[in-house]
């Protein structure tokens, strides 16, 4: 089979396809044709070993993927071969077939794509988590969304917008604050033109914002905690912008407000069948078309390189997946 590998630690032009055996399931375990896998941020991290996760060299990247159960491990009763299912794994799914615990596995609704079902898993079941189990989002809440036109933000918008929120969506090009509109975003914040925390005092006068959901890190996680109404809540997800943000200590003091980690991988190893319970609402929500699932643009697994580049390059409106050839 096909498989993209990350034989040494580098960059997106280190990596390379290569023939592999096909894998043959474990007990608990799955083989998966893979018909679409998708690509996070924290795979550019991974290839260069600055992610928290290091797998052993060597590895394939993409973390989440759809596909069909083709054969079914001892003790497997969920999934039979011929279901349709996705699934988060952390890493190794940019290949032509996967063996995954079957307690990563969730059906897919029949009328769902497999290049949306492979996106949903880390981005929407990321901001599910955060905003659902993490932040206690209520309806009525004022939900911050920073990096607002990436995978995760466009995911968190959707999600924030159906838990019944007025979103503020946070970019930096009024292009990408179009794409968040369209997505449910009410109130739209240009941090390249506008400064964030008098943009955020404007639109919500001396009350503050209830939820920060941080995909982004860098310099707009602090104005943005300074502008927390008081019992806010500061959903850490990631740091796509490079670097990890410090929190002033008496800020936090001040507003009464909670900063909460949201370590999805973590929860999912911990917790699988509040994950998947999680993740089959999420495939329903998309089935119904109340989520969007947006994918930006498709790629086979040759085509790795151009799309981490898009991704690093913060060029990205969504998702972007990976399609074994001649899979569809």
């Amino acid at each position: 089979m096909k498989a993209v590998l990350c034989t040494r630690l580098g960059g997106p032009d280190d990596l390379e396809v290569a023939d592999l055996p096909a894998p043959t399931p474990r007990p608990g375990e799955v083989v998966v044709a893979v018909k679409a896998a998708a690509l996070n941020f924290s795979d550019t991290l991974l290839i260069t070993g600055k992610y928290q996760i290091k797998p052993e060299l060597p590895f394939s990247p993409c973390g989440e993927f759809a596909g069909v159960a083709d054969q079914i491990g001892g003790g497997v009763t969920h999934v039979q071969p011929g279901d349709r299912v996705a699934g988060f794994c952390g890493f190794g799914a940019a290949c032509e077939r996967i063996a995954v615990d079957a307690a990563r596995l969730v059906k897919l609704p029949d009328s769902l794509d497999f290049d949306r079902a492979a996106g949903i898993p880390v981005t929407y079941g990321t901001s599910l988590y955060a905003l659902k189990d993490r932040s206690r989002l209520k309806k009525d809440e004022t939900l911050v969304v920073l990096g607002a036109s990436g995978g995760a933000g466009l995911s968190a918008v959707e999600v924030g917008k159906l838990m019944g929120a007025r979103v503020i969506a946070c970019a930096s090009s009024d292009e990408k604050l179009a794409l968040a509109h369209k997505h449910g975003a009410d109130d739209l914040v240009n941090y390249a033109q506008e400064d964030l925390r008098q943009a955020l005092r404007r639109l919500t006068g001396e009350r503050g914002v209830d939820i920060v959901y941080d995909p982004v890190g860098i310099a707009y996680a602090e104005p943005t905690l300074r502008c927390m109404a008081w019992g806010g809540r500061f959903a850490v997800v990631g740091f796509a912008g490079g670097e990890i943000p410090r929190f002033p200590a008496n800020i936090i003091l001040l507003k009464n407000c909670d900063v909460v980690g949201v370590n999805f991988g973590g929860w999912v190893n911990r917790e699988p069948d509040r994950y998947r319970a999680n993740l089959s609402t999420l495939m329903s929500w998309c089935a119904g078309g109340r989520i969007s699932a947006h994918v930006d643009a498709v790629f086979p697994l040759e085509g790795i390189e151009q799309a981490m580049r898009l991704m690093t390059g913060r060029k990205a409106k969504g998702k972007l997946i990976l399609r074994p050839k001649g899979e569809n």
